[in-house]
């Protein structure tokens, strides 16, 4: 066992743990009041279940063996016959744990379903809901996972893909995965008609921070090493996230006289999704221009939902998958020591709209099976409350400890509530 690596691995995981948190915190701050604990715990509860379905057989059919190029087999189900000392030698020569490597991976699992969870805000059945992230991981994740970094068909591609961190497999594929979701469940009542800002950009702030934090984690250890790789696509992944937020902010000033601090912190997070599949094989130079490129277009995207018309709430479409298509065909070009290239980028090309077809058309079949059968759409009336009071029987925020004061500001509140969605 290499120590150095494995205590490397294990705070890289930790790290990509605290990212799932920031996310919720992110898009918690970005919805309404009403819906503050909802969008909250959409993210918050796929820690649970995605743990226990991870365990149970995710890591089996992402990481054992290969079915087709399509699947891994069962023969890890439950870990069967893993141990404290049982060693990742036969991946990329590691000396690690399979433990440490697993948990790594779990969290990845984690994270892509509660990305899809911001194109949803304030309109669905939380019970359905946890149905879904526990149907779509089975179905999308842990096969895409394996088409990239299980040795299934991407993984054979002459060249391979490159995807480092999870372009493809985390950011496209929770991108397309929220739009199907979002043209099946259909828009929130008063879309385009009443404003629906952020109510605690404070808060949006801090999850970014977050996310930030946790990315180092995420990107450098894919690397599953301490090394001069891991340090490379650290440094490019801070230079591409700076580089995305000025971006982004050039664009909005430009286009809209302002700079928004709900747009440097969805810059800064268009950067990170950019820089995932990209930065352990890009220069610096590369990299500071994957995030400015990501950061302008990735602004420019965002507004087509209202041209479009479909309602993804919280930017999920417009920031990860086209993020994530934009880092993962960029490096078709910029990837140094002679991997770039027309051929690279083909390929490039194939894992990017394959991943994007396959998770779309499943998803929206998902998402329709269980509009159908359960619902999946949350009731006007429900969703006009608010959902968390209909769903969780909570509220964000108590104003009632403030005396006569406080009952005034939870009147005005109310009322605001009410004329909104009227």
């Amino acid at each position: 066992m290499n120590v150095g690596d494995t205590g490397f691995v294990l705070i890289s995981a930790a790290l990509v743990m605290v990212m799932t948190p920031g996310l919720a915190l992110f898009y918690g701050g970005m919805v309404r009041t009403k819906s503050t604990l909802n969008m909250l715990m959409m993210s918050f509860v796929s820690l649970g279940i995605v743990s226990v379905l991870w365990v149970l057989y995710g890591h089996s059919l992402a990481f054992s063996g290969d079915v087709g190029g399509f699947v891994g087999n069962l023969d890890l189900v439950g870990l069967k016959g893993v141990h404290s000392d049982t060693l990742m030698d036969n991946f990329a020569g590691r000396k690690i744990p399979v433990f440490a490597f697993s948990l790594f991976q779990m969290l990845f699992a984690i994270i892509t379903p509660a990305l899809m969870s911001g194109a949803l805000a304030d309109r669905v059945k939380f019970s359905s809901w946890m149905v879904f992230v526990a149907l779509w991981v089975t179905v999308v994740y842990f096969p895409v996972a394996h088409w990239v970094w299980g040795g299934g068909w991407l993984a054979k591609l002459n060249p391979a893909v490159i995807d480092f961190a999870g372009g493809t497999a985390v950011h496209i594929n929770a991108g397309a995965g929220a739009l199907a979701a979002v043209l099946v469940v259909g828009k929130r009542v008063g879309f385009k008609k009443d404003p629906m800002r952020p109510h605690n950009l404070p808060m949006v702030l801090i999850g970014t921070a977050l996310l930030w934090f946790g990315w180092f984690g995420f990107n450098a250890g894919s690397e599953l090493a301490a090394d001069g790789t891991a340090a490379s696509m650290a440094l490019n992944t801070q230079i591409a996230t700076g580089a995305a937020m000025l971006g982004w902010l050039a664009y909005e000033r430009i286009r809209h006289g302002a700079f928004t601090t709900l747009g440097a912190c969805s810059g800064a997070v268009a950067g990170l999704v950019a820089i995932t599949p990209s930065g352990a094989n890009v220069n610096v130079f590369g990299a500071l221009l994957i995030g400015v490129v990501a950061g302008a277009v990735c602004s420019w995207a965002v507004s087509l939902k209202f041209k479009l018309g479909f309602d993804d709430s919280l930017d999920v479409v417009g920031v990860h998958m086209v993020g994530g298509v934009l880092g993962t065909l960029l490096v078709g070009f910029l990837a140094i020591n002679g991997a770039g290239g027309w051929k690279q980028f083909g390929s490039q090309a194939i894992g990017a709209f394959s991943v994007m077809g396959y998770t779309f058309v499943v998803t929206f079949i998902l998402a329709y099976v269980i509009q159908k059968t359960i619902g999946f759409r949350a009731g006007e009336e429900d969703e006009v409350t608010g959902l968390d009071q209909t769903a969780h029987a909570e509220t964000a925020y108590d104003y009632s400890g403030f005396g006569s004061g406080g009952a005034a500001m939870a009147s005005l509140a109310a009322k605001q509530t009410k004329k909104v969605d009227a």
